[in-house]
């Protein structure tokens, strides 16, 4: 395998000295900025993929060491030998610059191929399932039990998840002798090997099933739709993933089960702006309100409350309403509510009050007498 040209450390914008937690807050904070059902510039699509190979390779303590050294989470790191150190004494090294023996170095390179297990035919864990749920910023604000209806795989409620009729029981199999596994020896330049490669007769399991089960055909799963409820807390915000344990795929041969993971997305609010756990409004008074002052009704995320406008409030004044915004996600704190005020300019005066309005301005020094306005 190739050496990887992309530098995954600059990806997520963390130093290669980076934590594991530092290296998820970078990816979760990145993640939910290049969503592509929040982020529909061109291109984010792109970004978000890659964002994701990125912090499977370094989200993972084993695939970050080698990539740290190989420059790859897969292979060699170049499609030679340059670079290792192999020792001395025979053409490749005695003791393969500190690997026990060329199995190891197998082990390393080809992931196991080199006459040692790959992985075992036990039981296996179940694949993790997704979802996106699109909420209102009112049930984000509150918080909902979501029901949803999701298609994943159960374990054969016939069989109990072993793939065999009812009353049979599977058989190990002759071929690889219950391992899953065929090994074949090969000589090459570099001495004598042996490949593993999965059982043909009972495809890697170990076991061969004579009598399979008619319900799943002895896959021991079966495909069901179910209705999750999925509790989504007060404060979240697009982006963020909720684990709902235990509600992905069966596992296989008794493997535990996956997880159900939800992505939210949260609609745009038609007169609130959403900042953290802050609230944005924007409304219009009048000239006499802003002048003479008034008390007005302002919407909040959950009711209505009493702003009072003082006398000369000017147009483009904020006022900051304490702990009605949005609930934080994390603890039980609130966020604020900031009303922006602007004046409205009456357009449609009579003649009357055009004329109260510039003796208004003559006595306010504003204007001569006669008005020389028009």
């Amino acid at each position: 395998m190739a050496r990887s040209n992309k530098d995954y450390y600059e990806i997520l914008g963390v130093s290669k000295s980076a934590s594991g937690d530092e290296i998820k807050r970078a990816y979760r904070r990145l993640a939910r900025q290049h969503h592509p059902d929040v982020n529909k510039a061109a291109g984010a699509e792109e970004k978000f993929k890659e964002l994701n190979e990125a912090y499977q390779v370094l989200g993972d303590d084993r695939k970050r060491s080698q990539y740290d050294q190989f420059g790859t989470a897969g292979g060699f790191g170049g499609g030679g030998f340059e670079g290792f150190d192999f020792g001395s004494g025979s053409p490749f090294g005695a003791d393969f610059g500190g690997f026990s023996d060329l199995g190891d170095v197998f082990d390393m390179f080809f992931g196991g191929r080199g006459g040692r297990q790959q992985r075992g035919f036990g039981p296996e864990r179940g694949n993790d399932l997704s979802l996106e749920l699109t909420i209102t910023l009112e049930e984000a604000a509150s918080g909902i039990e979501h029901a949803v209806e999701i298609s994943h795989l159960i374990k054969c409620p016939k069989c109990t998840g072993s793939g065999a009729k009812p009353g049979t029981t599977p058989k190990k199999c002759t071929q690889c002798n219950g391992s899953g596994q065929i090994r074949k020896s090969q000589r090459t330049i570099l001495g004598s090997f042996t490949q593993v490669g999965t059982c043909p007769a009972c495809r890697g399991t170990g076991q061969v099933i004579s009598t399979p089960c008619e319900e799943c055909r002895g896959q021991g799963r079966i495909r069901e739709r179910s209705k999750i409820k999925v509790q989504i807390p007060a404060g979240i915000d697009n982006g963020y993933k909720l684990k709902i344990t235990g509600k992905g795929d069966a596992g296989i041969k008794g493997g535990p089960t996956g997880d159900l993971y939800a992505f939210i997305r949260v609609k745009r609010h038609p007169i609130f702006r959403r900042d953290g756990s802050d609230l944005y409004y924007k409304t219009n008074i009048s000239f006499i309100q802003a002048t003479l002052g008034d008390e007005i009704e302002v919407p909040t995320i959950d009711s209505y409350v009493a702003l009072k406008i003082p006398k000369g409030t000017q147009p483009q004044t904020t006022f900051r309403l304490k702990e009605k915004g949005m609930p934080n996600v994390y603890n039980r704190s609130k966020g604020d509510l900031y009303v922006l005020i602007d004046v409205a300019v009456p357009t449609n005066l009579n003649k009357k009050q055009e004329e109260m309005l510039k003796e208004f301005a003559v006595s306010r020094g504003e204007a001569r007498k006669p008005w020389q306005g028009k």
